[in-house]
């Protein structure tokens, strides 16, 4: 995102854009990847009550939280382009809060990765999971990312239970 300091991500957070909703797709490699032609679009809202649900300590992806949103409302799979837009808009709206934050660096991007699209990037993210017990490890020589070591056997699962309605 650009323009953070410009934008007001709490109103964004809180605009339901028609969602959720259902889309039907077509496109054979798309059904082919996603396992199905249903695919649910949550609101940006039901990202940041999802993250707020990790507790200290543990850690969840983006990922399992488009498998929670698709599996409850029984749909093949969650738009995933817009799920990355909603978590970052959930981590940039507890940021410009002074109040009631969301624990928004606990979400992960695909095997562990940190993002580097939240507030502070990558190094804030780090210092925040750091502070959590979570070890940090890079990789690659061109391109350096940071994944969250053993991120699996400290994830949070998502359940009807623990998620408000």
């Amino acid at each position: 995102m650009a323009n953070e300091d410009k934008k007001d991500f709490n109103a964004m957070l809180n605009d339901h854009k028609d969602m959720p909703k259902f889309q039907t797709i077509t496109d054979e490699k798309s059904i082919a990847k996603y396992g199905g032609n249903c695919m649910y679009f949550a609101p940006p809202i039901d990202y940041d009550k999802a993250m707020r649900l990790v507790p200290f300590g543990k850690l969840l992806t983006v990922a399992a939280i488009r498998e929670y949103f698709a599996d409850k409302s029984g749909a093949d799979f969650t738009e995933p382009i817009t799920a990355g837009i909603f978590v970052s808009i959930a981590a940039w709206a507890s940021f410009q809060r002074e109040t009631d934050p969301t624990p928004y660096w606990r979400t992960l991007k695909a095997n562990g990765k940190l993002n580097a699209k939240y507030p502070g990037g990558i190094e804030a993210q780090k210092e925040m999971l750091e502070k959590e017990g979570h070890a940090i490890i890079r990789k690659g020589k061109k391109t350096i990312r940071y994944y969250v070591k053993d991120y699996e056997k400290s994830l949070f699962h998502l359940s009807a239970s623990s998620f408000p309605e």
